[in-house]
């Protein structure tokens, strides 16, 4: 079988192809970045910017993606909305329960991509390109540590 992404017929299509800087040879879009665990060598590509699978898919995402600290996260933040807005009885409470529910859909549209990265940069990923490095330090996901040895 013939590997779908092998550029078989060589027409110059797919840049990303022979890239060194492209560790899976993969054609991925300019709005994704890699990050890469150079301890254990796991390679993970996704969006910088918002992610409209959360604003759709909710809890589903971070399950799907096996980023299970930020289930808990978004899954506590529910859960805890959930019930101060279904305290009270009656049609303005329900409207009140259903505004905030679309409402959270937005937030974690807004910012679930910028956790989850966040999160893989605090378990040791770092950009494995300079593309990646620099589309994430352009959308404020990254920050290049600081090198305490310098005076």
């Amino acid at each position: 079988m013939q590997n779908p992404f092998g550029n078989g017929n060589n027409d110059d299509n797919n840049n990303n192809q022979n890239d060194p800087n492209n560790p899976m040879g993969l054609p991925i879009p300019p709005n994704f970045a890699t990050v890469v665990n150079k301890a254990n060598g796991q390679i993970r590509i996704a969006k910088v910017g918002p992610s409209f699978t959360a604003l759709f898919f909710n809890l589903w995402v971070p399950i799907f993606r096996s980023d299970w600290y930020n289930l808990l996260c978004m899954a506590g933040v529910e859960i805890i909305a959930g019930m101060a807005l279904s305290l009270g009885m009656g049609e303005p409470f329900q409207i009140a329960y259903s505004l905030g529910s679309y409402g959270l859909g937005i937030v974690w549209m807004l910012i679930y991509n910028m956790m989850y990265f966040k999160h893989l940069f605090n378990i040791g990923f770092v950009p494995a390109d300079e593309r990646s490095k620099e589309l994430l330090a352009n959308a404020n996901y990254w920050k290049e540590p600081k090198d305490n040895n310098q005076e």
